[in-house]
């Protein structure tokens, strides 16, 4: 009964991880005899990991990253000539931290914008700013802040972050004001941040999407200078669920009589 008073005491210090959990840690002190600083420190990592929760919440939100997109839910057995080990390396975030970049490229389906996106999330569990977009969107989105008047402070926030993740780079022909804007991004972000482009081109396909054969040689040259490629091949993750739910359910087939 003498907890009861806390409660609407750690509801106004807005101390809602602690309210939550007080009865149950308050149980857990009595039946482990914990001392009084053992059971104040449970509840802090109560309220941090409440706050971690809400902090990793938002910043998903604001980055562009798709929740639902982990690494956690990423089919390692539909891509056998992946490397686990190395993904997870990547997950770890030191690349970032080294300004280098990461270049996915594959055929459509095969899980590259899955893999950049679960990174991402890393990144942002680890308090990295983080913005994701297609690559089209993004672009657009920079002309229309340049006809809003806001393009100088929408592409300080593109510099800034540590993680830049572009999806779909490639998927049709850039404009000769597009060109220009993404080769602006790359150069500025050159040993300052990291990116992730996530493509189904080849490398020797970009100078066609860029329409600049001279601008597509100088983004190259810095994407690559410091960077991490990974081709991933195999079966389209959308195909093989057509093909699963197209399949004939024969559990329940009787066997002809003989």
């Amino acid at each position: 009964m003498l907890i009861h008073p806390l409660l609407p005491k750690l509801r106004q210090l807005k101390l809602g991880g602690m309210a939550l959990t007080l009865d149950i840690r308050a149980a857990q002190a009595t039946a482990s005899q914990l001392s009084p600083l053992e059971f104040l420190a449970l509840l802090l990592d109560d309220e941090l990991e409440r706050r971690g929760q809400q902090r990793l919440s938002q910043q998903l939100k604001l980055s562009g990253c798709a929740a639902q997109k982990s690494l956690v839910s990423f089919d390692f057995s539909a891509a056998p000539g992946l490397n686990r080990g190395f993904i997870h390396d990547l997950a770890a975030g030191d690349f970032i931290r080294r300004h280098e970049n990461l270049l996915l490229t594959g055929p459509s389906g095969v899980g590259k914008s899955h893999l950049a996106n679960a990174i991402a999330i890393e990144a942002l569990k680890q308090d990295q700013r983080v913005l994701s977009r297609g690559t089209q969107r993004l672009l657009t989105d920079l002309h229309a802040a340049r006809a809003s008047g806001t393009y100088a402070r929408f592409m300080t926030k593109i510099v800034a972050v540590e993680l830049l993740m572009l999806d779909d780079f490639g998927l049709q022909p850039l404009s000769a004001q597009a060109a220009q804007d993404l080769y602006d991004i790359i150069r500025e972000r050159y040993e300052a941040g990291s990116l992730i482009i996530t493509s189904n081109r080849a490398f020797a396909e970009w100078p066609e999407v860029f329409g600049n054969e001279l601008l597509a040689s100088a983004a190259l040259d810095r994407l690559t200078h410091h960077c991490h490629t990974l081709v991933i091949r195999g079966q389209s993750y959308r195909q093989r669920s057509r093909l699963t739910e197209a399949a004939p359910d024969l559990s329940d087939t009787a066997e002809p009589s003989a």
